[in-house]
């Protein structure tokens, strides 16, 4: 199979310490991630995932390879839909930071081949970004 990757980046009007902490409060994903249905953490390293992946719902594990407080943390799949991937937090100011995702995937179906042919997962992680930045500057309104 192939290995594509999808490389995006958003900044957004607060901290990367904040945006590092509401990223990895992963019960949320649902909140502004496209078609995740679930993350459940198992313990600090591990995760499960309920999501829709080329049109169907699938579960898999992942597992945490690397995390750094406010800087970086990374994963791949243990299982069902191969993935991995980065997300990185550069500080731009005091309260301005830019969050950048690298993404490693493997379509495997047809449908998801042909989704990957028609830009729909680069899309989507797009669209997740930009809820994100609108979720945690929601996060941080009720916390300022």
């Amino acid at each position: 199979m192939t290995t594509k990757t999808i490389e995006q980046s958003i900044e957004i009007e607060a901290p990367a310490s904040t945006a590092y902490n509401v990223w990895t409060q992963f019960e949320l994903f649902p909140h502004f991630m496209e078609g995740v249905h679930e993350v459940r953490q198992k313990d600090d390293r591990h995760l499960h995932w309920c999501a829709e992946v080329g049109g169907k719902v699938e579960e898999w594990d992942a597992e945490i390879t690397e995390q750094i407080p406010d800087k970086r943390i990374a994963w791949r799949s243990q299982g069902g839909a191969t993935n991995a991937g980065v997300v990185t937090f550069h500080r731009l100011s005091d309260d301005r930071c830019r969050v950048m995702l690298q993404l490693e995937y493997e379509p495997a179906t047809f449908g998801e081949k042909i989704g990957d042919v028609l830009g729909v997962l680069s899309r989507r992680v797009s669209g997740d970004l930009k809820r994100f930045k609108e979720f945690t500057a929601a996060r941080r309104a009720t916390l300022d």
